[in-house]
């Protein structure tokens, strides 16, 4: 492990139009220390092409030989990780230049083992809407089946205080946030830094599409996945409809 280096994974599949801007967006980091570790999970366009183009010294890329989802890809660069701190971004997303640096200090001030950051949405550009999700200060495991606002592309997880085991991702639909609750039940706590540091980007599509299948995901966690009952499982529903409602509006 390489004391104060960020270790930055993403899992591409067929992120041709936008893993040049990610990648420029780490690029462009104030805080220098890092690592980005690329794991193509088997795309169909040009993405693997546009990122062997992008390889240097500081920025390996791995090639899945099958397609096998966003959890096998980010758990092969979790492997491949040598930095004391891991992040995830998506292939999409966007970092302002101060993110790192800002939540580093945040993880240091609070002595964090799990930190997560605000983000703003954005278009399919890449530009902010100005629609700005805040974050609580903390959030507990029980806290946290009410309320997903964790968002993968702002997590940050100090590797001396958890082991690399613990940050593996389930092979389930909605694999990250059931990585938030497994790291949560051991932490106890995540920190919230109440900061757009991130650019969610989204398509038109996503806006109106996909509820149901949401739905369907965080039930099957609920009921499959953490083993609560139904009474406790509708009561976390409830909240959690009403929040994702809210961040969307």
């Amino acid at each position: 492990m390489s004391e104060g280096m960020v270790s930055v994974i993403v899992p591409v599949y067929n992120a041709g139009s936008w893993i040049e801007d990610t990648v420029l967006s780490v690029r462009s980091q104030s805080y220098t220390d890092w690592e980005l570790i690329l794991v193509d999970d088997k795309s169909t366009d040009n993405s693997l092409e546009l990122m062997e183009h992008l390889k240097d010294k500081k920025v390996k890329v791995i090639a899945s030989e099958e397609n096998k989802g966003a959890s096998y890809a980010r758990n092969r660069g979790v492997k491949e990780a040598s930095g004391r701190y891991i992040c995830f971004i998506d292939a999409d997303d966007l970092w302002s230049n101060d993110k790192l640096e800002k939540q580093l200090k945040f993880m240091e001030e609070h002595d964090a083992a799990f930190s997560f950051t605000g983000y703003e949405f954005a278009d399919e550009s890449g530009v902010g809407v100005q629609k700005i999700v805040r974050v609580p200060a903390t959030i507990t495991y029980r806290q946290a089946l009410k309320n997903t606002t964790i968002f993968t592309s702002t997590v940050m997880f100090d590797m001396e205080k958890l082991g690399k085991d613990d940050i593996m991702m389930p092979h389930v639909p909605s694999e990250d946030t059931a990585t938030w609750w497994k790291v949560l039940k051991k932490v106890h706590k995540a920190y919230g830094l109440d900061e757009a540091l991130t650019l969610y980007r989204r398509s038109g599509n996503t806006l109106s599409s996909n509820k149901m299948t949401a739905i369907q995901r965080i039930w099957n966690l609920y009921r499959n996945v953490e083993k609560l009952n139904p009474i406790y499982s509708a009561y976390c529903f409830v909240f959690w409809a009403v929040r994702a409602l809210l961040r969307r509006l």
